[in-house]
């Protein structure tokens, strides 16, 4: 049972209702995270315009479901891993490329760089050393790409954060998380 209301797009008015207008048009339906996030009219207006910013950004969206699923699962968000599993594969992932990216593995050198810093971000707590982000230039990422993949994990911690405090419904099809026994 989740511990706020879900705002229902037919009782939001003003800047909520655009925006869940705007994210019903894009999903064809709104999603109970965003309907979470519409208590605040600032969040939820933050939240999607990070997603449509990012959604345009140069890592693509491929990579961008890669790293939310790591982070998801480092998370415990049962929420974000079953939509961005989805995402993934609506993005050109295949299943078992978004199973080995939840565990934090990819065959390709870049995914994976890209990967094994966000998971050291996530459970450093950003207290990462220069190395790290040398690894990401050894792999071929520049400095804007590096700040977009920061840009990901940011947006991914506050839409798990919101989905796990507030134990909001999972509606998109259930993905397991594999270290929530951990």
């Amino acid at each position: 049972m989740t511990r706020i209301t879900l705002i229902e797009p037919s009782s939001a008015t003003g800047t909520t209702a655009e925006k869940l207008s705007e994210i019903k048009a894009a999903f064809g339906i709104v999603p109970n995270m965003f309907k979470a996030a519409a208590n605040s009219p600032a969040a939820l207006s933050s939240m999607w315009g990070s997603f449509a910013a990012l959604g345009g950004g140069r890592l693509g969206a491929k990579l961008g479901e890669q790293i939310a699923v790591a982070i998801a699962d480092r998370n415990n968000c049962n929420y974000c891993l079953a939509a961005h599993t989805g995402l993934g594969r609506k993005a050109g992932a295949t299943t078992i490329e978004m199973s080995e990216a939840q565990a934090g593995r990819s065959p390709d050198p870049r995914t994976q760089a890209a990967l094994d810093f966000s998971i050291k971000v996530v459970e450093n707590r950003a207290d990462i050393t220069g190395d790290d982000v040398a690894s990401l230039r050894n792999a071929g990422f520049d400095d804007e790409e590096i700040v977009e993949i920061l840009a990901h994990i940011a947006l991914n911690l506050f839409t798990n954060y919101l989905n796990v405090a507030l134990d909001v419904p999972v509606d998109f099809p259930g993905v397991k998380l594999t270290r929530a026994a951990a």
